[in-house]
Formats: C-alpha cells, structure tokens, sequence
C-alpha cells in the first residue's frame, strides 16, 4: 500500500491531528516530515485531550509506528517532556513505537536565544514566531552549519558541537546587545537528552522505504499550512520549511510514485496567528462567535502559543490555490458545528485588486494587503449537527455550503468533522 499525504490547507490549525488520528486507524506508519514543537496537533480521546507538538499523532494508535523525519527540526528537551507527558497519561512510548530520524536537525540552546533576539529587535515588524527556534535551525541547516540528530549517538562530539554554536551565537547576541548564555549550563540538559534519545535514533528513509516494499500504508503529517510555505506563502510571514506536499518527499526520503492520496484540511472558515495579510479576517461580534471564548479546547486560541487567533470568512481564493500547489484528491473541512446558528455565511471566490478582479492570490505583500474579497453569500442553517454521521443527514444548507467549497476548488469534500471528539468525523 502506498503513503496518504496530509497538508493543512490555509495557515495552519486547520485539524490536521485529529485528521491523521483517524486515518491512523488503518495505518502502519504515522511520519512526520517537516516542523518542529511549533506545531500543535489536538486529539480528542473520550475525557481524555492529548497536545502533541513534535510527536505524530498516530501514538495513540497502537497499530502505529511514529517516524519524526529527516525534514523536521527537533528540540530535545521539549520532545522528551512531551514523551513523559503522553506516558503519565498511559501513552506507550518506547523504540518500538516510535522512530527518530538521524538525518534531523537539532534546535539548540542558541537557536531559542536567537529566535527571541530577532524577533525583539523587529521591533513593529516583528514576524510573529513561536520563539521556539525554528528559524534559526533551518537557517543553520540551509547554512551547512546545523548540528544532526546523529551526531547525539556520540556525547562527547555532541558537546563539543554545541559548545561552538552557542559561543558563535553569543558573538551575534554580543552585537545586538542582547544577553549571552552559560556555554556549560545552556548544553548540559541537552547533553544529558542526547543519551536518553539515542535508543529511538534511526535510518528512518530506510525503514519507510521497506516499509513501501512490504505493501504498507504511510500517513504523512505536516506542521503549518500551505499559506505559510517558505516559498508558496505570504512571504516574510511564513515559516521555515516546505508544508507542502513537496516538501513530504524531501522530508522523509522516498519518490513520489508511492503517494495515492493528498488530502487538504480546511476549516469551514479561515484563521491565522501572527502577523501577515488576510484578506477575509473579521472584527467584532462575528469574529469574536467564531473564536469562542478560550474557555475550551475548541476555540480558536494556539495549542502551541496560546494566543487568539484571527478569524475571518472562508477564503475560497487561498484555498483553490492550496489546492493547485499540493494537487489534493480530497478535502477534509472541520469545524463545521461552528456555523450552525449564523442566519448567512460568507466565502470570498474572488479578489478585488486595484479595480481589477482577481481568482488567484498575488505574490506581494502589498498586493495582497490591498485584496477586496468578492464574497458569495449562503443561507446558513439552525440546527446542532455535532450528532451526525452521515452526509446525507446533515442540514441541507450545510451539504450546499460544503459543496461550493469542493467546486470552487476542483476537490470533493470527503469527510467533515462536527465537534471536537475521534468520532465527530463524517465520512462522504
């Protein structure tokens, strides 16, 4: 059996664990290809509500076996506290359940002092990281000067590799007048992490691979979206790595003719965090409903950060182009329990810019900052539909909402969740 690909649709939070989650039920393979503890994938288990930022969210399948990818950059300390947080909440997490490639990049004491440095000093035109020292490690990689998940089967050339980065980067803080760090007291629980994470390290290209030869299934799982690709996204507001469909390729090592399925995930109306155009947000009441109150999981507030997220109407321009980049076979929407209530809802089809009308979104900052959207208006529908489970019996405005959504982007809808729980899922 060949690999389902799944790729966040806007700029991210779109429910790609609980997506994968339920696709990891029949799954002998859950991999992350790209990112690092910046995302934040919550799955719903009964009472019981599991955040996971570098950990795939297959774990809580027992049939599963976790791969973090070459692609990813991974902070040891973080990643063993998310293992003893998934174990005291009766998670098995051992080498047998999960895999940590050796050709991964390692997010560093420097990387995290860097991230907030930088940050600081853009002042107004702050990017809006998750100061968790993404940037800086990709940067490094891309720089040939990063420091390989590899290198902590050694402690000894470990140190010394970490010695120098941070000495390096304390030259950098010195120059923007920013504190420096204790070389010794910065690396030593990185130290000690390296031999507590040597046991899980492998060729993980190989393993997927003969995994592909032995007719298994592989669910790959992004971090981000595509609107914040470091080359498809509103750049400088994206991230720092491919969360893309191309990107899944490079990020686990194998070709593209095992992949069958490419399946977007979108949330039946947009949200961002941080800075960056979009087009569709909102203010007010109508923002305010679809963000909830941060009183529970489900609104709309960072599982990695906390902070609120901006909402806005669906935005069938960003999404269609999401399509075209990744070539999705199906769509997931979530969050569709959310609309139930609103008297009409809106999707933007198109783009007014500079009096020109336009259906794919422009490259530039500016352009985009000046977009009109051209909404279409829906009636929208009364009823509670966290119940359904079938497509069928959903409210008939509901279907003729999720249809234009796969018409507009050339994608059927195949599944759609109604709330926050494993089973809340639909299936077409």
């Amino acid at each position: 059996m060949p690999a389902t690909i799944i790729i966040g649709a806007q700029w991210g939070d779109e429910g790609k664990g609980r997506a994968v989650d339920w696709l990891a039920s029949t799954a002998a393979v859950v991999a992350r290809f790209g990112g690092g503890d910046n995302a934040g994938h919550t799955v719903y288990v009964g009472d019981q509500v599991f955040k996971l930022h570098l950990i795939p969210s297959g774990i809580l399948r027992p049939n599963a076996m976790n791969v973090l990818g070459n692609g990813m950059v991974i902070n040891p300390i973080s990643l063993l506290d998310e293992m003893n947080r998934l174990r005291e909440m009766g998670v098995e997490i051992s080498p047998e359940r999960l895999m940590i490639s050796d050709r991964a990049h390692i997010i560093t004491p420097a990387h995290l002092a860097l991230d907030a440095a930088r940050e600081k000093a853009r002042g107004d035109a702050a990017i809006g990281t998750t100061l968790r020292g993404i940037g800086p490690a990709y940067l490094d990689k891309t720089g040939r000067k990063g420091i390989r998940t590899g290198q902590m089967k050694s402690p000894e050339d470990f140190a010394e590799a970490l010695y120098a980065a941070i000495e390096q980067a304390n030259e950098t803080l010195r120059r923007m007048s920013m504190d420096t760090l204790d070389p010794k007291q910065a690396a030593e629980r990185y130290i000690n992490a390296a031999v507590e994470l040597r046991p899980y390290l492998s060729d993980t290209t190989y393993y997927i691979n003969e995994q592909f030869k032995a007719g298994a299934r592989v669910v790959c799982e992004g971090a981000q979206g595509t609107l914040l690709d470091v080359d498809h996204g509103s750049y400088p507001f994206v991230t720092s790595s491919s969360p893309s469909s191309g990107g899944v390729l490079t990020g686990l090592g194998f070709g593209p003719r095992h992949v069958d399925r490419v399946v977007g995930v979108a949330k039946a109306f947009a949200t961002r965090v941080g800075a960056g155009p979009m087009p569709t947000e909102l203010d007010g009441s109508v923002a305010d409903r679809l963000r909830g109150t941060g009183e529970n999981f489900w609104d709309e507030y960072g599982t990695t950060t906390g902070r609120e997220r901006r909402c806005g109407w669906l935005d069938a321009v960003m999404l269609r182009y999401a399509a075209d980049i990744n070539g999705f076979t199906e769509l997931i929407v979530t969050k569709l329990d959310i609309l139930s209530g609103f008297d009409a809802l809106k999707i933007a089809v198109a783009y007014e810019i500079d009096g020109e009308r336009v259906e794919y979104p422009p490259s530039t900052i500016p352009s985009l900052e000046r977009a009109v959207p051209v909404y279409e208006t829906f009636p929208g529908w009364q009823e509670d539909v966290t119940g359904i489970r079938e497509l069928d019996a959903l409210p008939a405005n509901a279907r003729a909402y999720l249809e234009r959504i796969g018409a507009l982007c050339d994608v059927p809808v195949t599944m759609v969740s109604v709330g926050p729980e494993r089973e809340q899922f639909i299936h077409g």
